[in-house]
This record gives structure tokens, sequence and C-alpha cells, in this order.
């Protein structure tokens, strides 16, 4: 695993990543329309790339938060950048009271959050344009935090 700075970033910061990797066949500004106004974003740097991001927010009923927009560039999958990025979201999401974190995982993402705790709550269903995906969610306890 090499070793990456995890640091929050501006929603804008996370726009071209998450085009490139989920969303090619929209724009940028189409990207940033469907963005939750609320939403913490963080990135994993190797050195000044930005290699991972990932956004979260309330949404839902109260105490529970989503998941949105986990992009890593295929250069370095599997070398722990998104295992960082969603650590460190799930720590912002507990640290302010989450009760709940829940994604739209895409499918072939599945044991990323598996890993970090989450567990598939739906069947898969397709998304068009974008894929397979499946529900996962994180129940959280005043005493339970992501790392428990």
């Amino acid at each position: 695993m090499a070793p990456y700075t995890i640091r929050p970033v501006e929603l804008a910061q996370t726009r071209e990543l998450r085009q490139a990797v989920l969303r090619p066949h929209q724009t940028l500004a189409d990207l940033a329309a469907h963005e939750p106004t609320d939403a913490f974003a963080v990135g994993a740097f190797d050195a000044d790339a930005l290699v991972a991001v990932g956004l979260i927010g309330p949404d839902g009923g109260p105490g529970e938060w989503r998941i949105r927009g986990m992009a890593t560039a295929p250069a370095v999958r599997g070398r722990g950048a998104g295992t960082a990025v969603l650590e460190a979201l799930l720590r912002h999401a507990a640290a302010a009271g989450a009760r709940r974190v829940w994604c739209n995982a895409r499918t072939p993402a599945r044991t990323l959050y598996e890993r970090a705790g989450l567990h598939v709550v739906s069947d898969e269903f397709e998304l068009p344009m974008i894929g397979p995906h499946l529900v996962m969610e994180l129940r959280m306890g005043p005493s339970r935090s992501p790392d428990a």
C-alpha cells in the first residue's frame, strides 16, 4: 500500500476524476449540478496528484448519511487509496453523529465497502449508462464507530 496524504478537498477538485472514472458521458457541469451542497469531500494524494476521491453528506432521515462519488484512478487501484478515502468519510460521518451510512455501490466495488463494514441491503439494480449497483449500509450506534 502506497502512502497517501488524505485531506478534505473542495467539491470542484473531485469532478475531473469522478467524471473520468464514473461518468464519462456527463460534463463537469452536469456533475456539479447534481452534487449535494452540504457534501464533505475527501481526496487521496500521491505527492501532488489527486488519485482517489469521495463525498459524504446527510441524505435520508435523521442521522442518515450517503457516500457518493467514490472514484480511484485506474493506475492506483488496489493500493489503498480508495480504502483510505472511505475510512476518512466514515470517520467524518461518525463524528457528525451519523446513525446510518449508505450508498449505491457499483457491484464491482462491493468488497471495498464490505471491508469497511457495510452490508448489502438490496437486490442488484441497473443505473442507465452507469451499470449494476447494490444499496449498502453501515449502522452506527452511539458507541459504534466505523472502526468497531
